[in-house]
């Protein structure tokens, strides 16, 4: 069977440059066909051709001006590099110089595909030829930051549309940090309503205002990414996964997670497991 391939950032030709730059021809020669996860943010843009990459468990189809934006600690897999061309950019968390493009790639939940406008494309690709002749130039004391500085213009320019949808949503923003750090132990949207110091109905309103979600469907959608992980990446049983998520017993997630998913936990793991082997 197998596993994710853990991918560590080297910096390119032992330069310690913080960011990459990379052809679809060259991931062609080195993807391996497999599950992966970095620790580095990988950022594609797609100039022509067909293809497909699976991220947390959602397949993109990708042809011209398909942007994916990969972050660190996220599962992807290559699911078909076709006749792809393009750019890729491999580049650490802190590569990025400026505050609003340190926000975009601190995201977690900024779109992970979408497709750039034709407006847009341009000056995408301007920003994209720029930092390519930045990152193939000679190493200098500078390099580090002349390369943070371009890639900045580069996320600025591509801007993820889920980014620029909650930048104003300032209880959103604060329900998203609380659930992310409680999630595994608080069920209940009135509990995180009491911590944030607002109504169930208010906190409800602000978050469908933001996602055209509610607030128990956006915590119960991240119960769910959380447990697919756990089920098809960490292996766990549908027990321990229940317990790890906080769930009274394995009878409660199992319901819950064919509530959510129309299939049960085991079902579902075993059908994923078994299109890896």
């Amino acid at each position: 069977m197998t596993g994710i391939r853990q991918l560590s950032y080297q910096p390119p030709q032992e330069s310690g440059a913080p960011v990459e730059t990379m052809s679809f021809a060259k991931l062609r020669r080195l993807d391996r066909g497999m599950t992966e996860r970095g620790d580095f943010h990988v950022l594609a843009v797609v100039r022509r051709g067909h293809g497909r990459v699976s991220v947390d468990f959602a397949s993109c189809p990708l042809a011209a001006r398909s942007v994916v934006w990969i972050r660190p600690g996220v599962v992807h897999r290559w699911d078909d590099l076709g006749d792809l061309a393009g750019d890729l950019v491999l580049f650490v968390p802190t590569a990025p110089a400026t505050p609003r493009s340190r926000e975009l790639a601190a995201d977690p939940w900024a779109a992970a595909c979408w497709t750039a406008s034709a407006a847009q494309w341009p000056l995408i690709n301007a920003a994209l030829g720029h930092l390519r002749s930045e990152a193939g130039a000679a190493p200098q004391e500078r390099t580090g930051e002349l390369l943070g500085l371009v890639l900045s213009a580069l996320l600025l320019r591509l801007a993820p549309p889920a980014a620029d949808a909650d930048s104003g949503a300032g209880l959103f923003q604060r329900f998203r940090a609380a659930v992310e750090e409680d999630f595994r132990a608080c069920h209940d949207v009135a509990s995180y309503a009491r911590k944030l110091g607002y109504a169930p109905r208010t906190l409800t309103r602000a978050v469908r205002a933001a996602t055209g979600r509610s607030a128990k469907d956006y915590l119960c959608e991240r119960l769910v990414l959380e447990a697919k992980r756990l089920l098809a990446h960490d292996r766990l049983s549908a027990a321990r996964c229940g317990q790890r998520l906080g769930f009274p017993d394995a009878a409660n997630f199992s319901a819950f997670f064919l509530r959510q998913t129309g299939v049960r936990p085991g079902q579902w793991q075993a059908a994923n497991l078994a299109g890896r082997e």
